[in-house]
């Protein structure tokens, strides 16, 4: 059953529609992300759902009821937002505590709230500091834990690791996906980094000025994106022409029919897989990038630029300059919508 239903949703700014016409479903306590490139809607999206923002038109609906006209404070979401937006002159204690006094609790059940979300976001013992005494990472959980500690319906994540380094982002994401799952809360995550999405999420829309490309699982996003944008935008896909396609492979008959055409670079093997009928592909390494666990290669298909992965070992010797006979599957060429 739908818990946030989008219908329809048109946002404009100084005559330029930011949101066109979107519409979305999520069920409860999924952990859905939204992922896009900088000024694609995203953000707009979310300050549209947690009433920050007046829609031009549309619905916005959670648990059924129609909050489309409802201030921020009678919708009882939660966000989180890139800057955290904590108070400066007030303690992890007091920051935490905030909604909640808004709300007019009592003391000891402030207090009791407090200390069990500061244990849950790991900072006991830090109720007594201000954010200037924090580390990045700290902030932003005490952010985390000010969003979650009123138990609202639904919580949005602007960007909140992208200040972070990459040790501490992927330390953080994984904590957050853990305290979504211990809670069972719905949660909206905002993001421009594919890599992020897939790993957290349930479910992923992808958006692309102001419109959803795709939306799917994190694993048929990334092997059938539908396409062309979402195939340049997840991972590191090769996106080929039809004119292309018929320099790089013998036969495109059993290929089916489209303008462009996507290929992951690990699809491609340097040997012929048994029982299985492989294109013959060959051509000249232009560039080699080591990349951790994998190497990753530029390679020169009959005038078509060309790249493919291959796990880090130590027998692999090919270097720029050197010819190289590669093998791919049909079914590992998807065609795309443009």
């Amino acid at each position: 059953m739908n818990y946030l239903e989008i219908q329809n949703l048109t946002q404009s700014y100084q005559n330029t529609q930011i949101l066109k016409n979107l519409s979305i479903n999520v069920e409860k306590g999924k952990f859905i992300s939204l992922l896009g490139p900088s000024g694609c809607g995203k953000s707009t999206l979310l300050r549209s759902i947690c009433g920050l923002i007046k829609t031009d038109s549309g619905k916005i609906l959670v648990d059924g009821k129609d909050i489309t006209n409802e201030s921020v404070q009678q919708r009882n979401i939660g966000m989180v937002f890139q800057s955290y937006a904590l108070f400066p002159n007030m303690t992890v204690y007091e920051n935490i505590a905030f909604g909640l006094k808004v709300k007019k609790l009592k003391a000891n059940e402030i207090k009791k709230k407090v200390m069990y979300y500061l244990d849950l976001v790991s900072l006991t013992g830090k109720e007594n500091r201000y954010p200037n005494e924090l580390s990045g990472g700290q902030q932003q959980r005490v952010a985390l834990a000010r969003a979650i500690v009123t138990q609202p319906k639904i919580l949005l994540l602007d960007e909140p690791l992208s200040a972070l380094d990459a040790q501490i982002r992927r330390r953080l994401r994984n904590q957050i996906r853990e305290l979504q799952q211990k809670l069972k809360i719905t949660v909206l995550f905002v993001t421009h980094d594919q890599e992020e999405a897939i790993a957290i999420s349930d479910h992923i829309f992808v958006m692309n000025n102001g419109k959803f490309e795709q939306s799917d699982t994190p694993e048929n996003l990334y092997l059938r994106p539908k396409t062309k944008f979402v195939a340049s935008f997840i991972g590191h896909y090769n996106v080929v022409s039809d004119q292309q396609l018929t320099q790089i492979v013998s036969d495109t008959n059993q290929i089916g029919k489209a303008n462009f055409y996507a290929i992951r670079p690990e699809a491609f093997m340097t040997h012929p897989v048994p029982d299985t009928e492989c294109y013959t592909v060959k051509g000249v390494i232009e560039n080699k990038k080591i990349t951790g666990n994998t190497i990753r290669y530029a390679i020169d298909v009959q005038n078509v630029p060309l790249t493919f992965e291959v796990l880090h070992q130590q027998e692999s010797h090919t270097e720029p300059g050197q010819g190289a006979t590669l093998y791919l599957r049909r079914s590992d060429i998807l065609p795309l919508t443009n």
